[in-house]
C-alpha cells in the first residue's frame, strides 16, 4: 500500500509553515520533510524531519551540484521511501523558491510509484504579501532567496508559477481587507483552483495525481487560461485572433503590452514561424517568449497519435478550416486595465491581408538561440 504524499509550496514561509503544522496536527502519524536551501549556493542543504510535536532528525546534506534537482534525486526521494512504511502521510515542506512541478514529477515517477502516492500540491500564500509580491521585479538572488547558485529567476515569476500549478491554494495571514483583495487576485489568476484557509484544508489522502495531467493544466498548448472577468478594480481580458502576427510590430509593442498588466500568458503564432506554437509568459514587467513545439496542424496526421489526448482535445476546440489549431490566445490581468487600448494595440500587430512579414525577425535571437542551446 503506497503512502500519500502532499507537497506544500510557497514563497511565504510563515503561511507555508502554518499549513504544514495544520496538516501534521490533523493526521496522527504524519511526518514532514523540509530541505533548508539557505546555503545551497555553497553545496550544503539542511534536512529537517518532524512530526506534530517534535523534530525527529536533522542532517547536513552535501551535494556534488548545489541545485533543487540534485536535492530531490539524491536525498528527498530516498528519505521519503525510507519514512513511508511508518508514516500515515508524508508532507514535503518545500523551500521558499522551489517550484513544485519538478518535485511532483519526481515523486509521481515510476521508480517510486509503488511506495509513494502524490495526492495534492498546495501553495500557501500570505494574504498581506501576495498582491504586492506579484508586482515585484527583483531577482531571487537579490533578495537572498535563490534555490541554486545559478538561480536567475524573479520573485514574481516563481510566485505566479507556484499559484498556477497547485491543486489547492492556502490563504493565511493579513487582515480582512488583505484577505478579500487576495481572494479577488486568485479568482483571476487561478479561477478553477479551490482556495482554503489553514483551518479548512482539503483532504490530502485520496487517489494518486498524474504529473502529466498537472503539467497539461499549465503547459502553453493545453493550459486552462482564465476567461474575461472584472472584480472591482481587477480586470482580466482575453484577446484572440486567427490571423498571424507581424513579428516586427509585435516586437515593438512588447514593452507596452508587458507593462500594461501585472500578469499575462498564452500562446501565439508569428507570420514568419507558422509551424511553431509560441508561448507568452509575463509577470511584473518581465516577459518570456519561448518555442513550445509545433502546432498540431504543422505535424503529419500520422504523428497526431503521438501527442496526448489533452493536446488533441485542445487543438480540436481551436480548429479552423484554414489555419488548423493556430490561434492567438493571450490573457492579460491587472488593475484597471485599458482593455480597448490593449486590444487595439494587439490588433495593430496582426498581418494585414496581402501583407508580407518581410525577412527580418527580431524574435530570432531569442527563439533560435534557445533552439541551439
Amino acid at each position: 500500500m503506497s503512502t500519500p504524499v502532499v507537497l506544500v509550496a510557497g514563497l511565504h514561509r510563515a503561511a507555508r509553515t502554518a499549513a504544514v503544522d495544520a496538516l501534521l496536527a490533523r493526521r496522527p502519524g504524519s511526518v514532514a520533510v523540509h530541505h533548508d536551501l539557505a546555503e545551497v549556493t555553497r553545496g550544503r542543504v539542511r534536512r529537517i524531519v518532524r512530526d506534530g510535536g517534535r523534530v525527529l532528525e536533522t542532517a547536513d546534506v552535501r551535494l556534488a551540484h548545489g541545485c533543487v534537482s540534485c536535492t530531490v534525486r539524491e536525498d528527498l526521494l530516498p528519505r521519503l521511501v525510507l519514512l513511508a512504511p511508518g508514516a500515515s502521510l508524508l508532507i514535503v515542506d518545500l523551500w521558499d523558491a522551489v517550484e513544485p512541478r519538478s518535485v511532483a514529477e519526481a515523486i509521481g515517477g515510476a521508480e517510486v510509484r509503488e511506495v509513494l502516492r502524490l495526492t495534492a500540491v498546495l501553495t500557501a500564500l500570505d494574504a498581506g504579501d501576495l498582491p504586492g509580491d506579484l508586482t515585484r521585479g527583483e531577482r531571487l538572488r537579490e533578495l537572498g532567496r535563490p534555490a541554486a547558485a545559478s538561480d536567475r529567476r524573479y520573485l514574481a515569476e516563481v510566485l505566479s508559477r507556484q499559484v498556477e500549478y497547485a491543486t489547492g491554494l492556502v490563504l493565511h495571514g493579513g487582515d480582512e481587507d488583505d484577505h478579500e483583495l487576495s481572494l479577488r487576485v486568485l479568482t483571476h489568476l487561478a479561477p478553477l483552483t479551490p482556495v482554503h484557509g489553514v483551518a479548512g484544508l482539503p483532504t490530502v489522502t485520496g487517489p494518486a495525481l498524474r504529473p502529466a495531467e498537472l503539467a497539461e493544466r499549465v503547459d502553453p498548448a493545453t493550459a486552462r487560461l482564465p476567461a474575461d472577468a472584472t472584480t472591482e478594480e481587477i480586470v482580466t481580458t482575453v484577446w484572440r485572433s486567427r490571423r498571424p502576427l507581424h513579428p516586427g510590430r509585435l516586437f515593438e509593442a512588447v514593452d507596452e503590452l508587458v507593462t500594461a498588466s501585472v500578469r499575462s500568458r498564452g500562446r501565439f503564432w508569428l507570420a514568419t514561424r507558422p509551424g511553431q506554437l509560441l508561448a507568452w509568459d509575463a509577470v511584473a514587467g518581465i516577459v518570456s517568449v519561448e518555442d513550445a513545439g509545433p502546432w498540431l496542424a504543422a505535424l503529419p496526421k500520422a504523428a497526431w497519435d503521438l501527442v496526448s489526448p489533452a493536446r488533441r482535445a485542445a487543438a480540436a476546440l481551436d480548429w479552423d478550416p484554414e489555419h488548423g489549431d493556430r490561434v492567438q490566445h493571450l490573457v492579460f490581468t491587472g488593475p484597471d486595465l485599458d482593455v480597448e487600448r490593449l486590444h487595439d494595440l494587439l490588433d495593430s500587430c496582426l498581418l494585414a491581408d496581402g501583407e508580407s512579414p518581410g525577412h527580418d525577425d527580431p524574435f530570432a535571437p531569442i527563439l533560435d538561440l534557445k533552439q541551439i542551446a
